[in-house]
């Protein structure tokens, strides 16, 4: 590795893009996946169009600044987790890496994520853009899960190192529990839940717009971000916690205060139940969404239970949480009690079932936080980039020019080390 450039990390999420250089511990970057193209009717004289076609290739703007281009039409490249605008990720790419990590492709291997159940497809279409477009030297596409579980190892000593357990991944717009075994996705197993980051967001402001009549309607959903933020929690009890507000309002009550962006006159909001009922819909989902009432602890206890036998215990014991919505306050204690609540339940019931003959063997549950969880796909990729096997299991230019895209289809596991 002496005089090679460090690897270039870059987790492209639904809400926000991660982007920096192994082995750096956190992203030099975090920007939302936007970007904001330049929409106009093909009409004016052809020569004029002529000379402008090259230009447009190169008139867009990408992250905050495409929320703040004037005349432009704002595009998500990234729908729940997916790539569904290949050309505009295409140019997403190229200002992360040109003007982000103002870095030359051609002189860095590159590490990017991938979402569970990605198809083959478009893993080839992302070695053909990095491949044909930037001329990198070496590609390796990475399944956001295992980099979780390489990320959990910041908290462990290396004897418990291992690359099986369930990643709850909760980001902006989608959450997923995935079971890894080995380094491998279960995919047979998988679970989507509807219930994310922005959903929160959604269900604060809806409860706000019910109480709360100074808010800007221009900036509620913004106001409910910045609330949701800054004092949501996840409560063990709803009920005892209801008490508590009603008993001693002055003591749990926030106060948030903004700024009209109009009138630039400040304004205040009394911020009560909105704390712990946010968060609440991933245990209550009925509350935000009637067609969907599984609680996340329910679905974490049904995917183990899918698994092959003989890796539901190593997975109970290994349940890593993922992404910016599972950082609330007690979020790892409340999904921890509510697993073992289950699995405990179904212990007994199958003890009395048995008539007391058979006494089932107690099951560690034990669900795994770290301080790098808000960014842990990206630091496990940042991790295990850093290290001499990524460079080996790298898919490499000459590869593809031998081969083609086909050669993405298959990964070999990165991560076996300690």
């Amino acid at each position: 590795m002496t005089g090679r450039l460090p690897a270039c990390v870059i987790d492209v999420g639904t809400g926000y893009t991660k982007l920096g250089f192994a082995p750096n511990k956190e992203p030099q970057f975090i920007i939302p996946s936007a970007i904001a193209i330049r929409e106009s009717a093909k009409v004016g004289e052809q020569a004029i169009r002529r000379l402008a076609k090259g230009v447009e290739d190169l008139d867009f703007f990408i992250g905050d600044e495409a929320f703040d281009a004037t005349g432009y039409s704002v595009k998500y490249p990234v729908r729940h987790g997916l790539v569904e605008d290949w050309n505009l990720m295409e140019r997403f790419l190229e200002q992360c890496i040109f003007k982000y990590l103002r870095a030359e492709p051609e002189d860095h291997h590159f590490l990017l994520t991938e979402p569970p159940l990605n198809t083959p497809e478009n893993r080839e279409y992302l070695a053909e853009i990095m491949f044909e477009s930037f001329n990198v030297p070496g590609l390796y596409i990475a399944v956001q899960a295992v980099l979780a579980l390489a990320a959990s190892w910041a908290s462990r000593p290396i004897e418990e190192r291992t690359l099986t357990g369930i990643v709850v991944d909760s980001g902006d717009g989608v959450t997923h529990v995935i079971p890894v075994a080995e380094g491998y996705v279960i995919g047979s197993c998988i679970k989507h839940i509807p219930i994310a980051g922005r959903d929160i967001t959604y269900f604060i402001q809806s409860l706000l717009r019910e109480r709360e009549v100074g808010i800007p309607p221009e900036q509620s959903l913004e106001t409910a971000k910045s609330i949701k933020e800054r004092h949501c929690y996840i409560c063990p009890d709803i009920a005892k916690e209801f008490a508590k507000y009603d008993s001693d309002p002055s003591k749990w009550m926030r106060k948030f205060k903004g700024l009209n962006s109009v009138t630039k006159q400040p304004f205040s909001v009394d911020v009560g139940y909105e704390r712990f009922l946010g968060p609440e819909i991933f245990f209550h989902p009925e509350f935000s969404n009637p067609d969907f009432t599984i609680p996340l602890s329910e679905t974490v206890d049904q995917v183990i239970q899918n698994c092959p036998i003989d890796v539901r215990r190593p997975l109970y014991n290994n349940i890593v949480l993922s992404g910016g919505s599972t950082m609330f306050r007690d979020f790892g204690r409340r999904l921890q009690r509510d697993i073992k609540r289950n699995v405990d339940a179904r212990l007994k019931l199958s003890e009395s079932l048995s008539g007391g003959r058979i006494t089932p063997k107690p099951i560690d549950v034990q669900v795994v936080t770290h301080h790098m969880q808000r960014y842990a796909v990206w630091f496990g990729g940042s991790m295990l980039a850093s290290t001499p096997e990524y460079y080996e299991v790298c898919h490499t230019k000459a590869d593809y020019q031998e081969y083609g895209p086909s050669i993405c289809r298959h990964n070999p596991v990165l991560g076996t080390m300690t």
